[in-house]
């Protein structure tokens, strides 16, 4: 008996097929027309049907020919749009064996040979039905020389004969011979309308199928009723009872939606290490990565929409979840922000899809996402730069209609300038102002930066320098992020935007080092000019000063220390050097 049954069963995908058009779901302005032409007799000898996979355009194409051919339970009727489907031809084409209603696969008849024969067979008048139908599907792919031999026959065919062609891929289809033929788009069912349909179709099978299950296979499905249906017998042969979410969740590799929000959440907040916790634990729970990024998609894509027309949310069908906490979240996020997570998330679908390990393609797309969800928008930085790089210390920017001019020349500088340009983003935290450069190569030596101050000191020539603002001369050598971590560093200890870039055309100053160099020779002139000096070093043949320091760098008194060769400065070899503090007072001559 069990095996008896089993032979007998029919997949929901066939079983549920529409036999009349009155059981088309979700086509009702094809219906209508249909109907239409068949109630007044403006029957058109050619159609197309056009949709995605599995919207019903075989099924259509049949429930046409019943139309067509149906002669009624007596036998004498005629095309109706409500087939009885008792007579012998409703019955012979609902079991794929009536001679009149020939089904063409052009995938695998698509030569000019095919067709040839095809228009042989269309001169002769149909067996037993009122009219000889052809349905040919996948007509795209017909080959050229095909279409060429089937115009003639297809612009002027014989009263008994009529055509009928299904595809995918309309644009395939060449234009002199959609101009011959009536054409139907077939909708995609929207998700509302197919889990519907699923709950209904569960029902006559016996079955409970709880709403949300029923939305996420309507949601898998993408509009195919066909899809959706052959899920839903997946699903009703893994369960024992009612169809629940989180079954059908399991069976699809889905991640929990609430999931998919908290993980959208941490990623806008920029919070990348609670936002790979939880991808990891939506990947060990059997979520499939391609999947997690698709659900971000769709988050994001729902999010921009309720930005833009809150409206949106008050749809019906549309998930509580969504409902509530998108809106909410919505409103928090910008459209800058959002276009650009769905940009990412977009080319993150690729590098999944073809990455040898996708679930650390999908980490790391997290971590880009991370990274990008605080950065500021092109406006937000010239806005900045306005506000902060160019506008004059203690005057209001924008004065004098000057505001938009600066506001210019700053993106016009940021979008043109060859040379490394680095701009930091405000922080809030409060001012540090430098007066000088001086004071910004000091500040990186306070905060322990060596690399970054030694290149500063000894080799940064300052063309301009103004709060916010750094010019230098070009560097040779130096590394091409020097300018970025620069201003990077600069905007988190004083808390405002700088801009540092190069200028080769302008003369700079003197290095920080050549300054003090200088500065140090000047005082070791000033001291060897002194005359309790002059008698020191006239009292020691062949010494010279070394070095003029202050009282807080070594303590008062005299010091002198024999030179080993290379040791001190310049000196001489064998000869002897002395440093002398500049604040130092002989209270008498010690050589008296």
């Amino acid at each position: 008996m069990a095996e008896s049954e089993t032979a007998q069963y029919q997949v929901l995908a066939r079983k549920y097929r529409p036999t009349r058009l009155s059981d088309l779901v979700g086509q009702e302005a094809l219906v209508r027309t249909l109907a239409n032409a068949i109630e007044t007799g403006r029957i058109h000898h050619a159609f197309v049907l056009t949709g995605v996979r599995g919207v019903g355009k075989t099924t259509t194409a049949r429930i046409v020919a019943r139309a067509l051919n149906c002669i009624g339970p007596d036998g004498k009727g005629g095309p109706t749009i409500d087939p009885c489907g008792v007579c012998e031809h409703c019955v012979a084409i609902a079991e794929d064996k009536h001679l009149d209603v020939i089904e063409i696969d052009a995938a695998s008849n698509n030569g000019v040979q095919n067709v040839r024969e095809l228009i042989e067979a269309v001169r002769y008048r149909p067996v037993s039905a009122r009219y000889k139908i052809y349905i040919v599907d996948e007509v795209h792919m017909l080959s050229n020389q095909a279409w060429n031999a089937l115009l003639k026959t297809l612009e002027e065919p014989p009263a008994h004969a009529k055509f009928i062609f299904a595809t995918t891929e309309i644009r395939k289809v060449p234009v002199t011979v959609l101009s011959r033929c009536q054409r139907f788009d077939l909708r995609r069912f929207d998700q509302a309308t197919l889990a519907k349909h699923l709950t209904n179709v569960a029902a006559k099978e016996n079955r409970a199928v709880a709403q949300g299950a029923a939305a996420l296979l309507a949601r898998a499905a993408d509009g195919s009723a066909r899809d959706g249906l052959s899920l839903l017998d997946r699903a009703l042969a893994s369960a024992d009872g009612e169809v629940t979410e989180e079954q059908v969740r399991n069976l699809l590799g889905l991640a929990d939606r609430a999931q998919g929000f908290d993980l959208f959440e941490e990623i806008m907040k920029g919070d990348a290490s609670a936002a790979l916790v939880r991808v990891a634990d939506l990947y060990a729970r059997g979520a499939e990565p391609l999947v997690v990024v698709q659900d971000l998609l769709e988050i994001s894509h729902t999010l921009t929409r309720f930005k833009v027309a809150p409206d949106l949310a008050n749809e019906s069908g549309l998930p509580e979840t969504e409902r509530v906490r998108g809106l909410a979240m919505a409103k928090s996020l910008t459209v800058p922000v959002l276009a650009r997570s769905w940009q990412v998330l977009l080319k993150g679908v690729g590098e999944v899809q073809t990455a040898p390990q996708p679930f650390a393609a999908l980490e790391m797309l997290i971590v880009r996402l991370c990274y990008a969800a605080n950065l500021p928008s092109p406006a937000d930085l010239v806005d900045r730069l306005t506000k902060a790089g160019d506008a004059p210390a203690g005057r209001p920017n924008g004065g004098g209609g000057g505001g938009g001019a600066r506001a210019m020349a700053a993106a016009a500088l940021v979008a043109s300038n060859p040379a490394p340009v680095a701009v930091a983003r405000a922080a809030p935290s409060a001012a540090t102002e430098l007066a000088t450069f001086a004071e910004l190569a000091q500040l990186f030596q306070d905060k322990r930066e060596g690399r970054l101050y030694g290149v500063l000191y000894n080799s940064a020539r300052v063309v301009t320098f103004e709060p916010g603002k750094l010019v230098l001369m070009p560097i040779p050598s130096v590394d091409k992020n020097f300018a970025p971590q620069v201003a990077a560093k600069l905007q988190e200890w004083t808390g405002r935007v700088w801009l540092v870039s190069f200028d080769g055309q302008a003369q700079g100053e003197p290095t920080l080092a050549t300054r003090a160099a200088q500065a140090r020779d000047a005082k070791k002139q000033a001291a060897t000019e002194d005359p309790l000096v002059a008698a020191v070093l006239a009292a020691f043949p062949g010494a010279y000063v070394e070095s003029v320091r202050g009282a807080d760098d070594a303590a008062p008194g005299f010091v002198a220390a024999p030179v080993e060769a290379g040791d001190i400065g310049d000196a001489p070899e064998g000869e002897e050097a002395y440093m002398i503090p500049d604040n130092y007072e002989l209270d008498e001559d010690p050589f008296a």
